[in-house]
């Protein structure tokens, strides 16, 4: 192509020029809100269809379960039956990625279910999972509490209160560094006063909380010293002012025998403190990696 060619080009529009010789931006590829969310009702109709075939999926795409490897449509796919009302998104534009908390059916049986969603080029290259299906497999199992998403996690965050990344995921963080060091406090991690904390569905912590002496107040009840503890920071929803960690407990975290917690982790913060904290918990042996280190 001649240079002359190439300048009749721009000047035409084409090549991102407008027709007056300014740039324009090229055709925005990226997924809003709306478009992470529509990833995550896809996925879920696929599932209840048993259609994995019917997802737009990246060559290579990866997919996990309960920190195993495997393939797209095994798993929970197999003897998946339903959905039920309770579904909480967490939508990270800026990553491309899409989580969301569920209570689903599994052989007609009610399940916690947990889902990370990589989206790239409108395609789904990454797919993160865990399914919690009782007491033993979570320690914790009250599914009266999981029938319609909170409205403190589903509600925007006001505008003037909304934390940057930076410093949601700072203040996030100051959670899992309480539990290595076992204070809260000693960790200044800054929580409001009736900050509340639920883990399958089970009130931990925060006003109303009986589940143990002091655990009324989520900042200075007693809390283990986890010194294995590692995280890893999955999303952040502005909007919601909601960041998710997934964390490995590591030894210590449950109450008896020799697993550890693997957790998802979803904070409630605007305002520079933490208002709520929700997640789904469950068993698994001591040193198991999630597969996305």
């Amino acid at each position: 192509m001649t240079p002359v060619v190439v300048v009749l080009l721009l000047l035409c529009g084409f090549g991102g020029y407008s027709k007056t010789g300014f740039a324009s931006p090229m055709p925005d590829e990226s997924c809003d809100r709306e478009c992470l969310r529509g990833f995550i009702t896809q996925y879920l109709d696929a599932m209840v269809a048993h259609k994995p075939d019917s997802l737009p999926v990246a060559d290579g795409v990866k997919f996990t379960e309960d920190c195993k490897e495997i393939k797209l449509g095994e798993g929970i796919w197999e003897n998946f039956s339903g959905l039920t009302d309770y579904r909480r998104d967490i939508l990270d534009e800026q990553e491309g990625t899409a989580v969301s908390f569920l209570v689903v059916e599994e052989n007609d049986s009610p399940i916690l279910f947990v889902m990370r969603l990589k989206i790239e080029d409108k395609n789904i290259t990454e797919v993160e999972t865990m399914a919690v299906r009782n007491r033993e497999e979570g320690m914790l199992f009250n599914l009266d509490n999981l029938k319609t998403a909170s409205e403190t996690m589903i509600t925007p965050a006001d505008k003037s209160q909304r934390n940057s990344r930076e410093e949601a995921v700072k203040i996030a963080l100051t959670y899992p560094e309480g539990l290595r060091i076992g204070s809260f406090v000693k960790a200044d991690s800054p929580m409001v006063p009736d900050a509340y904390r639920f883990e399958n569905g089970q009130l931990m912590a925060g006003p109303g909380c009986t589940f143990f002496q002091g655990c009324d107040n989520m900042k200075t009840q007693r809390i283990p010293t986890l010194s294995e503890i590692t995280h890893r920071v999955v999303a952040y929803d502005e909007e919601l002012g909601v960041v998710v960690v997934r964390m490995n407990f590591g030894r210590g975290s449950t109450f008896q025998g020799d697993g550890v917690l693997d957790v998802w982790h979803s904070f409630k913060i605007y305002g520079g403190q933490i208002h709520a904290a929700e997640a789904y918990c469950e068993i698994v042996p001591a040193g198991m990696k999630s597969g996305w280190e």
